[in-house]
């Protein structure tokens, strides 16, 4: 008969000279929003100042460096394209409000005034 004799190691080895490490960081998949659509909205509608414009090249931009690879590139033009599409926004709800406030306001001055006009002219003359 054959007696096997088996051996369980517990313990690793030790090395007198320091074993040199390498660390990969394996990052998961990151979402980067590209806010394409949003600027696609301010570029349509609120194109004050040509702010949508601008907004939506960055959102090309992000979504191509998203494409290639590059997430930080991405994310950086993506972070630029946020606030230019925030800008863009408050500046046109802020002047297209102020330009219907305005536009009411020189009708109602105009018709007051046409009124004036024909109460002490009697009329059409």
């Amino acid at each position: 008969m054959i007696k096997e004799n088996k051996v369980d190691i517990l313990e690793v080895p030790q090395r007198s000279a320091p074993m040199a490490t390498t660390v990969i960081n394996i990052q998961p998949e990151t979402f980067v929003p590209d806010h394409i659509v949003w600027s696609l909205f301010n570029t349509i509608f609120m194109n004050w100042c040509c702010l949508g414009f601008v907004a939506f090249a960055y959102s090309v931009k992000s979504r191509d460096r998203k494409m290639v690879g590059d997430m930080i590139g991405a994310q950086t033009y993506a972070s630029t394209a946020k606030c230019l599409n925030i800008w863009a926004l408050v500046l046109g709800l802020l002047l297209t409000t102020g330009f219907i406030v305005l536009l009411v306001f020189a009708s109602l001055t105009a018709s007051s005034i046409i009124l004036r006009v024909m109460q002490t002219n009697g009329g059409y003359h």
